[in-house]
Order: structure tokens, then sequence, then C-alpha cells
């Protein structure tokens, strides 16, 4: 069954490669979506996609990136809607 979760990432996940990390393990996973930096520090995503691979990426994003340290995962999981193509990173 699809699905969508909304993600808020906290720690150390800007200026180390987290969103492009995050895009690549996505593509990788065939989720749509997108992720952001946040004038706040953390990072936010939206993904969508079947549940048990939602469910993988949201864990990934539990230990981040390479050089990321991950301190907090909020995740809230929402109605699927499918309205990305792809994922993105956002600006």
């Amino acid at each position: 069954m699809k699905t969508r979760a909304h993600v808020y990432i906290s720690g150390r996940v800007q200026g180390v490669f987290f969103r492009a990390s995050t895009r690549e393990e996505a593509v990788r996973l065939g989720l749509s979506g997108w992720v952001r930096n946040m004038p706040d520090g953390r990072v936010e995503a939206v993904f969508e996609g079947e549940g048990s691979v939602v469910d993988e990426m949201v864990s990934w994003c539990r230990r981040g990136s390479p050089h990321s340290r991950v301190e907090d995962v909020v995740v809230s999981k929402e109605e699927y809607i499918g309205e990305f193509g792809d994922f993105g990173v956002r600006y």
C-alpha cells in the first residue's frame, strides 16, 4: 500500500551533503518527493511510495549521511497523494 511520510531531521544535517545523500537514497529506492534545508538548521523531507520502502527511507534518515550526526527524526505519516513525478532537492 502506498503512503507518504513528512519528516523533520535535526542534528548536524546541514553542510554535510545530507540533502544530496537523501536524494540519492530516495532515487535508489524508487521514491518520489523532496528534501530541503530549513532556516532553523533542520532538514525537511516528504517521501511517497510503497509503505515498506518509505519506512526504509525513514530508517535511513535516522542514520543519515556519512558526515551527519542525526539527533532526532520527527515523522508524520500522511495519506498518499501521488503529486510528485520524481525526487528532488528544494532550495
